[in-house]
C-alpha cells in the first residue's frame, strides 16, 4: 500500500453511503481498511468481473455475523490491533452488539472511533430515521438551493453524506490520528451530517450577519440571483458555467458576449439583475457550447461547459491530469488530493462480500485453526 496513511489499520463495520465514503477516502490515502460484511450476504458464486459499488473500491472484505457471539468477539480481537473503527449505525446500535465504544476502548485505549449519523449521536431527532435530503433540510442549506419562486432543489446527495457527513468523517479521523501521535490516547469522532452541512454554509451564515444575504432563495450572488453567476442554455440546448464575479472578470464577460461599451447598469445593482439575466440568457443562445468554448474557455471570464459524467471524462483538463482513471476495468474518480511524495492509489478492486475472509484475517493475526471453527459455527463465512 502507498499513500500519506500507509500503515494505518481500520476497521469499517459495512453501512452505505457517507460511510463507505469514507472509508473509501482513508484506503486511497493508503490505509489498510477491512470491511466487515454480512455473512448472510456472502455469495459463494462470485462473477469474475469486480461489482461495480466504487464507494467498497480499495479494501478487503470479510463476511461476519454480528449477531453471532463469535463473531463480535472476532471483531474485538481485530479492535486490539486495529488504529481506527468506523460504523454508521444509529445511536446504540453497535452498544447493543457489544462493541460500543466503551468495551473497543477499553480493550485498545489508542483506537480511534468514528461514528457517521444523520442527526448525531444525541439530539430529539437521533434515533429518526433519513437521509441526506433531511439532513440538509435541517441544517438550513437545502432551504438555500433554488430559484427565485420555485420549490428547494436537492444538489443530488453530494452537501449532506459526502460534503457534511463522509468527508467530515474522513477528516475527524485524520485530525485524531494526528492527535494520538502526541497524547497516545483515542478518542470517538461524533460525525453528524446536519453538523457537517451546517459547517459548509458558513460563509454564508458571515454573509448573513453583514447584510449581504437575503433568506429568499435564488436572490443573492451565489445562488442564480445574480445574471453573472449561473448557467445559461445555448443554442444546440447544452449549458454553460458563468462565474464573473470580480469586477475584472464581469468585465471580461462583457467584452466576450458583446455588451462592453454599452451603458449598463452597475454590476451589483441589484434591481437589474433580471434584466441583464433575460439579455445574457438570449446571447447565449445564439451560439453552440462549442462556439462558446472557442470563445470563453481557458479566458478570466470564469467559464466551463456544463458536462455530464461521460463528457468529463473525455475534457482535455481532466484527461492531462488524470482526474479520471479506468481501474480494475471501470471508468472513476482517482484519488485525491495529491501528494508530492506519498501519492494515493487504488490498490484494490471493490470486493465481492467476503471475498477476503481467510486472507484477510490471517494477515491480521488469526490462525488457520480458529478460522476453521469461526467457520464451523457459521460466526464467519
Amino acid at each position: 500500500m502507498s499513500g500519506p496513511l500507509s500503515g494505518i489499520k481500520v476497521i469499517e463495520i459495512a453501512g452505505i453511503g457517507p460511510g463507505p465514503f469514507c472509508a473509501m477516502m482513508l484506503a486511497d490515502m493508503g490505509a489498510d481498511v477491512l470491511r466487515i460484511d454480512r455473512a448472510a450476504a456472502v455469495r459463494e458464486d462470485r462473477p469474475e468481473r469486480p461489482p461495480a459499488d466504487l464507494l467498497n473500491r480499495g479494501r478487503r472484505s470479510v463476511g461476519v455475523d454480528l449477531k453471532h457471539p463469535e463473531g463480535i468477539t472476532t471483531i474485538l480481537q481485530l479492535v486490539g490491533q486495529a488504529d481506527v473503527l468506523m460504523e454508521g449505525f444509529r445511536p446504540g446500535v453497535m452498544e447493543r452488539l457489544g462493541l460500543g465504544p466503551d468495551v473497543c476502548l477499553e480493550r485498545n485505549p489508542g483506537l480511534v472511533y468514528g461514528r457517521m449519523t444523520g442527526f448525531g449521536q444525541e439530539g430529539p431527532m437521533s434515533q429518526a430515521a433519513g437521509h441526506d435530503i433531511n439532513y440538509i433540510a435541517l441544517a438550513g442549506a437545502l432551504g438555500h438551493i433554488g430559484r427565485r419562486g420555485e420549490k428547494p432543489l436537492p444538489p443530488l446527495n453530494l452537501v449532506g453524506d459526502f460534503g457534511g457527513g463522509g468527508m467530515f468523517l474522513a477528516f475527524g479521523i485524520a485530525a485524531a490520528l494526528v492527535e494520538r501521535a502526541s497524547s497516545g490516547k483515542g478518542q470517538v469522532v461524533d460525525a453528524a451530517m446536519v453538523d457537517g452541512a451546517a459547517v459548509l454554509m458558513t460563509m454564508m451564515h458571515g454573509f448573513r450577519e453583514g447584510g449581504f444575504w437575503s433568506d429568499e432563495r435564488g436572490s443573492n450572488l451565489l445562488d442564480t440571483g445574480a445574471h453573472f453567476y449561473d448557467t445559461y442554455e445555448t443554442k444546440d440546448r447544452e449549458y454553460v458555467s458563468i462565474g464573473s464575479i470580480e469586477p475584472q472578470f464581469y468585465a471580461e464577460l462583457l467584452r466576450l458576449t458583446g455588451l462592453e461599451g454599452e451603458e449598463l447598469p452597475s454590476q451589483m445593482d441589484r434591481t437589474q439583475w433580471e434584466p441583464m439575466k433575460e439579455r445574457l440568457t438570449a446571447i447565449f443562445k445564439q451560439k453552440t457550447r462549442d462556439e462558446w468554448n472557442a470563445i470563453m474557455e481557458g479566458t478570466d471570464v470564469c467559464y466551463a461547459p456544463v458536462l455530464n459524467i461521460g463528457e468529463a471524462y473525455e475534457h482535455p483538463h481532466n484527461e492531462q491530469r488524470g482526474t479520471f482513471t479506468k481501474s480494475h476495468g471501470i471508468n472513476q474518480p482517482a484519488p485525491a488530493p495529491r501528494f508530492s511524495r506519498t501519492p494515493g492509489s487504488i490498490d484494490r478492486p471493490v470486493p465481492h462480500v467476503g471475498q477476503h475472509t481467510d486472507e484477510a484475517l490471517t494477515s491480521w493475526g488469526l490462525t488457520t485453526e480458529a478460522l476453521q471453527k469461526l467457520r464451523s459455527s457459521g460466526a464467519i463465512k
